[in-house]
Formats: C-alpha cells, structure tokens, sequence
C-alpha cells in the first residue's frame, strides 16, 4: 500500500464527518431545546449526559478497539475472521451494556448525589440519566456497526445511519419536551426518552443494510454461533485498556463538570453550551482520528510498518488545514452560534469568552487527535492508556486549581483543554518516533 492520497483520506473521512455532523445534532438539539425550557434543565442535561457519556464509553472504547482488529484482518486480507470477531464482539457488548442500564436506572441517582449541591440539577439530572441510559444497548451495538465499516473502509452508511438518529430526534424533541401533537409535557424527560428511540432507529438500519447488501458476505456476519471466548479474549486483549482509556478519560470530563458545578448554575450553562459546541467543532479532527488508526492497522497488516509515519503525517496536514476553514469560519460569529442553544442575552454573553478559548484549542486538538489515534492504531493501547493517564492528571489538577482554589472565571477554566492537548500531543509524538511499534503483533 502506497501512502494514501489526500482523495483517498477524504473519501473515508467525509461520510465518517457526515455521522457525526447528524450524531452531533442529537446533541445540540437537546441542549438547544432545554435551553428554551430554563437553565437548571441545561445544566441538568450536561451532568446527566456526561455521565451517561462516561457509561457509553465502555462501548466506544471496546469498538475502538475491534476497529483497530478488523483494520488489521482485512489489511491481511482475512475476511472470514472479521465476521467472527464482529459476532464475538456483540455478544460481549449485549450483556455488558444490559448489565449496566439494570444497574443505571434503579441505583443511578445514588451515583449521582454525593457530587451535586443543587437539589434541582440533581433531580433533573436524575431524571434525564434514569431514562437516557435505556439506549446504551441500542448505541452500543450501533457502534459495533461503526467499526466494522470503518475498519474495512467502506463507510458510506455511516452518514445515513446517523441521519435517521438525528431526524428522530429532533421530530421527538419538539413532541415529547414541549407537549406537542397530543403528548405531554415533557421537559428533560422527554429529551432523554427522544435520544434513546433515536438510537435504536439507527441500529434498525444499520442491521437491514448489512443483512441485504452482498458486497459484505464475504464477511460471514450475523452467524451468531456459539461464543468463542479465545475471540472475546484477544479483542480484550486489545478493547481493554482502550475501553479504560476511554471510560477515565470522560469520567474526567464529568469531574471537570463537578467541579464547575461548585461555581454556580450559571457557569454550569455556560459550560454545558460550550461542551455542545466544543464537540461540534471537532468534527473534521474526530473523523480523522477514524482514519488515523485504520489506515495505520491496515498498513501493519499488510506489513508495511515503513508507511505509518507518512500516514500519519499526511493526515495530520490535512487535519490542521480542515480545523483553520472550521475556526475561521467560527470567529466571525460567536453570538449566532451561542443563540443555537439560548435566547437568554445575558447567558449569551457570558459565554462568549470561552467560545473563543475553545477556539484556539481546536488547533492544539487537530495535531494532538491525530498523533494519540496514530498511537492507537499500533495497537499498543496498554502504552495508550498510560499517555491519557497522565495528561488526565495534569488536566484535572489543573483545572482543580483554577475553578475550585482560585475561583477564577469560568473562561479561564476551558484553557485546561490546552493542558490536556498539549501533553497527549508530545507524549504521543514521542511515542512514534520511537519506532518500537513495529514489532507490535496482534
């Protein structure tokens, strides 16, 4: 395999940025309409989804990690073990994910109450997790889905899937927030209950396009014959510090979260809105990362290690370039992005200055995205792990220092995401040129 052109990474990359444009507006269609139902509702929604976020990590980092398998299977051209590793792997993520929403939805406000200090976040919060939660099932299996295309560079449904979950959503937000069309009031009840149909919409397509399309039996899916539990084992081989990494490095947002809470309902808001726009922006540098570790698997599987810098190097480019039309585009219209979420002028305003601290932080994020997904996509993610340990360490003190014992402003608590960008970027980079990844067999 030659070093992939810069047609070649787009052509991967963009349905990948399409799932998660649509993915996003789930996001911001609940952040946007909760905004219009009161502040205390907003925050709610950030502290509940965070942790649901955190619980739906479990999934995302254990398919971060079949990705990176099924990358390297089909690198060496290995078709039939992909379907086995893809079967194996939603048997592990069905009873996984079910254990925890039994777990979630009758003991989750306890998880929650130590950490609250407003009685109505913490009801609101409640609600939205209790509720939220009975779509980590739905979410996880369609992530499974995810990387199995992905791994295998055939992502053009990716978009769709995650078109249909975003126009239920929005449709459900409007019925079950606002009461419309005969149903009830809702409020964060129903903006819960709206993202978790959503998802399960999604997977509804994902297993009818898979089932039908005929390029993909070479892959044998869905056999669903008896668990191989070597198969569970290696994928965790792999899957299990990802999913670790993942699982801390968004239980740390969620602390990040706690601590702002200290600070009072409105900085809450601010930050809820900022989280929303923050992972809106991302999207080129997220779908790069896709890119990043499957280009860099299959390089390895067709053993070709002399290739993987190049790669990487090449897609780093054309991160930075995509992030530099995202943020100048950005700058010149802070306030008309904010009103996405609020028509409150005062909250508004509030939250410009960190708009614009985020900003800046995109930069950091298209370099540092690309050279740790580089590093996961070695397949040493043990040493993955031990970098965002790290980096979460400096970040979360950091932040300790600035929000709780300095009880500065909120716009100077977002600059801890310079912090985490940063020391994820060198430690990474370091890694790389080491060169030791080479020998890395999986």
């Amino acid at each position: 395999m030659a070093t992939p052109s810069s047609r070649t990474i787009w052509d991967i990359a963009w349905p990948i940025m399409l799932s998660l444009v649509a993915q996003n507006i789930v996001n911001v269609t609940d952040t946007a309409f909760l905004g219009r139902v009161g502040e205390v509702e907003l925050g709610a929604s950030a502290i509940g989804g965070l942790l649901y976020t955190t619980l739906f990590m479990v999934g995302f980092g254990f398919t971060t990690g079949v990705q990176i398998l099924i990358a390297r299977r089909n690198g060496e051209k290995n078709y039939l073990a992909i379907g086995r590793i893809f079967d194996n792997s939603f048997y592990f993520l069905g009873i996984t994910t079910i254990a925890i929403t039994f777990l979630v939805f009758f003991f989750g406000p306890d998880l929650l109450k130590p950490f609250m200090s407003s009685e109505a976040v913490f009801e609101a919060s409640s609600t939205y997790l209790v509720y939220r939660i009975l779509g980590l099932f739905f979410a996880s299996a369609g992530l499974l889905f995810r990387s199995f295309y992905t791994g295998i560079t055939f992502t053009k449904y990716l978009s769709i899937s995650s078109a249909i979950m975003a126009g239920v959503n929005v449709v459900l937000d409007y019925v079950l927030i606002f009461g419309h069309w005969g149903f009830p009031v809702m409020g964060i009840k129903g903006a819960a209950i709206a993202s978790a149909i959503s998802e399960v919409c999604a997977l509804l397509f994902f297993i009818l396009i898979t089932w039908r399309n005929t390029r993909l039996k070479q892959y044998v899916l869905f056999k669903l014959v008896k668990p191989d539990l070597q198969i569970i084992k290696s994928t965790l081989g792999i899957s299990g510090f990802v999913m670790l990494q993942f699982v801390i490095s968004l239980g740390s947002w969620f602390v990040f979260f706690m601590f702002i809470e200290k600070m009072g309902e409105r900085s809450l808001a601010v930050s809820n809105i900022i989280r929303s726009l923050y992972l809106l922006l991302m999207i080129p540098g997220w779908a790069l990362c896709s890119v990043t570790s499957t280009l860099v698997s299959n390089a390895l599987g067709e053993g070709k290690p002399h290739q993987v810098m190049p790669i990487i190097m090449k897609i780093l480019k054309f991160s930075v370039a995509l992030m530099i039309v995202t943020v100048s585009l950005a700058a010149f219209f802070p306030r008309q992005a904010i009103a996405i979420y609020t028509n409150d002028l005062s909250l508004i305003e509030a939250t410009v200055p960190s708009y614009y601290i985020i900003l800046g932080a995109l930069f950091l994020f298209a370099v540092m995205s690309v050279l740790f997904n580089g590093v996961l996509g070695t397949a040493n993610t043990k040493y993955a792990l031990g970098i965002e340990l790290i980096t979460l360490f400096f970040y979360l003190l950091f932040t300790w220092l600035i929000a709780v014992k300095l009880q500065m402003k909120i716009e100077y608590v977002w600059t801890a995401e310079y912090v985490y960008g940063s020391l994820i970027g060198l430690l990474s980079f370091w890694y790389l040129l080491r060169g030791n990844w080479q020998k890395k067999v999986i």
